[in-house]
């Protein structure tokens, strides 16, 4: 049996977390498909021609897609679930979307978050916001799998992969919901998903313009993405779409700077795999310090901007 990789695309081109579910699939026995949803995909096909590790790339390219509708999703899949032993998406706001309602048709079990795997029937994920980690074991015909981007290394290299290329027909799709209106967040800044530095900020700074005086310099200086905490969110200080932590984003880039961010277990689940975690706090006892490799106490209002003038 093969294994279904399920690629997320952004404005008709592959995310980079494809190439994480590549590692993570050959971790597992068979051949890799990747299959490919969407409404004018044409450069998405050309970049999954130059992944390694594809041996067929499954293509359904239709106007009827264009609204990105979860419920067609899972009839697509549902379509050619059964030729496959493992189904593969990332443990985004895409994959969470559609894949439970797959599992569900399917009647099979469901793994989420994977941050490891073993082999073809065992497979580790963090439980109680990452405090224990999980280990199990699966012996279903089918099973679909939710992968945890950052815990996985990307594939690397280009090549042309001579991979089978199969246009599969439109299954019926319901009609059960209609997009009315999209709003995107446009920023020159890179994804906060694949961003090598993160500069987040929480509570701490008092207000949205704060957040953006203190914080946007800083950024800028280091080609940064900006993320924040849920509190920052829900205070109006961000947009949804930079919150990080268990119900944000879960990232772990190379640098990870948290500005007036205490530490919430909530938030730590969703950056603790950061490989160099820096914490600015006034308050010496911030739970953010016990992770942090280089600890800053101090009054942020000063801090940052005399760091942002040293770089």
């Amino acid at each position: 049996m093969a294994n279904l990789i399920i690629a997320e695309l952004e404005k008709s081109s592959l995310k980079s977390s494809v190439r994480q579910l590549i590692t993570a699939a050959n971790k597992l026995q068979g051949d890799n498909h990747l299959l490919l949803i969407g409404y004018q995909i044409g450069d998405a096909l050309a970049q999954a021609k130059q992944l390694p590790g594809i041996k067929k790339i499954l293509v359904v390219d239709n106007p009827a897609l264009g609204d990105e509708s979860p419920e067609k999703t899972t009839e697509i899949v549902l379509s050619i679930a059964t030729n496959y032993s493992h189904i593969l998406t990332p443990a985004s706001a895409f994959g969470k979307n559609f894949l439970p309602r797959v599992a569900a048709r399917l009647d099979m079990t469901q793994i989420s978050d994977v941050i490891a795997i073993q082999d073809a029937t065992h497979f580790s994920r963090p439980i109680y916001a990452g405090s224990l980690i999980a280990d199990i074991e699966v012996t279903e015909s089918i099973i679909p799998l939710t992968i945890r981007i950052s815990a996985f290394d990307a594939v690397m290299g280009d090549e042309d992969n001579q991979a089978e290329i199969t246009h599969l027909a439109l299954p019926d799709l319901p009609q059960l919901s209609q997009r009315i209106a999209l709003q995107l967040h446009e920023s020159s800044r890179p994804n906060l998903d694949s961003a090598k530095i993160v500069v987040s900020g929480g509570r701490g700074l008092g207000s949205e313009e704060n957040f953006h005086q203190l914080l946007e310099p800083l950024a800028d200086k280091l080609s940064a993405a900006l993320g924040a905490s849920r509190a920052a969110v829900d205070l109006g200080y961000a947009p949804n779409d930079y919150q990080v932590g268990q119900t944000g984003k879960i990232i772990a880039p190379q640098l990870y700077i948290a500005v007036g961010i205490s530490g919430a277990i909530q938030h730590l689940a969703g950056m603790k795999n950061s490989k160099c975690i820096v914490a600015i706090n006034k308050d010496p006892d911030a739970a953010i310090f016990s992770i942090a490799d280089y600890s800053l106490v101090g009054d942020l209002n000063e801090v940052v901007p005399e760091l942002t003038s040293k770089l």
